[in-house]
């Protein structure tokens, strides 16, 4: 497939045209000295418990999806669980000792477990290499702090039927491949990469640098139907909540919205990002509206 070259933005500036190489993505440890957080759990499937078990699994597995660690869990080897799981990049949640009990029903957890995704996470660069070999531009949905897994599951299924090449999703303060998400997805998640990344900002950046452009949902943004989706695509969409994170926006080209007509002022996150994914694939099939015969 032929490098493609996007037109140039406002201001006269122009991205580089995208470029297949494959690009080694970087796997940044947590930053020295961030404390485990209490955060809630959802789904107790795939759950690994016991110290000597969570360790083995830190050693060699590659569906880590999150460390949990008992509050005021010490000595031992917690320290050392707690120090490989920051070293692989991996969440570490902490949560009380009767959650762990919950988690694990008859398994002595010894104050830790580690849960395991439903399927093997992606790299960023084999969503890239899959749009090469599709012999297309790049179009990939982006999850910012999205924690309910029904709508990340929901944006997954919608991205596969879309023609999405991939996901991507940050390591922290994101829900990740559980069995509930992947439930949702119906089953979507075993046929679309899904990757997890510790920095999603960076990971912006370098997919910027490839030609890609950057577009977030959000309710201030140009109308939907006005944008331009011709090119490399990367659409970020951000949690019901709190939409998209500060540094994200800022990183955003273009900034998209669907305007409400109703009493009713947002949307689920997993149907807005539907509804723009669906124009993504409208302008790429060049598909226009047909006046009905009478």
């Amino acid at each position: 497939m032929k490098p493609f070259a996007k037109s140039p933005r406002r201001g006269g500036d122009s991205r580089p045209s995208y470029n297949h190489k494959r690009n080694a993505q970087r796997n940044d440890h947590f930053p020295a000295g961030e404390r485990v957080r209490e955060e809630r759990t959802e789904g107790f499937d795939n759950l690994i418990a016991g110290r000597n078990a969570v360790m083995e699994t830190l050693k060699n597995g590659s569906r880590i999806d999150t460390v949990y660690i008992a509050r005021g869990a010490t000595g031992g080897s917690i320290g050392k669980i707690v120090a490989m799981a920051r070293e692989g990049g991996y969440p570490v949640k902490e949560v009380s000792s009767e959650k762990l009990d919950e988690m694990s029903p008859g398994v002595p957890h010894q104050g830790v477990a580690v849960s395991l995704s439903a399927v093997e996470y992606a790299q960023v660069e084999d969503i890239l290499a899959r749009a090469a070999q599709a012999g297309h531009i790049p179009f990939i949905i982006i999850a910012d702090e999205v924690e309910d897994p029904h709508n990340l599951g929901a944006l997954i299924r919608t991205a596969e039927t879309a023609g999405a090449d991939g996901v991507i999703i940050p390591k922290r303060r994101n829900v990740g491949l559980t069995p509930a998400v992947f439930k949702t997805s119906a089953g979507a998640a075993a046929h679309l990469p899904v990757a997890r990344v510790a920095n999603l900002a960076s990971t912006v950046d370098e997919l910027k640098q490839q030609g890609i452009w950057v577009y977030g949902a959000d309710m201030d943004g140009q109308n939907w139907c006005q944008t331009d989706f011709s090119g490399g695509v990367a659409l970020i969409v951000g949690s019901e909540g709190k939409g998209i994170s500060r540094l994200l926006r800022e990183k955003c080209d273009v900034m998209v919205s669907l305007p409400m007509q109703g009493e009713i002022t947002s949307l689920n996150a997993s149907v807005a990002g539907g509804i723009i994914m669906y124009e993504v694939a409208r302008q790429r099939l060049g598909i226009a509206a047909v006046q009905p015969k009478k």
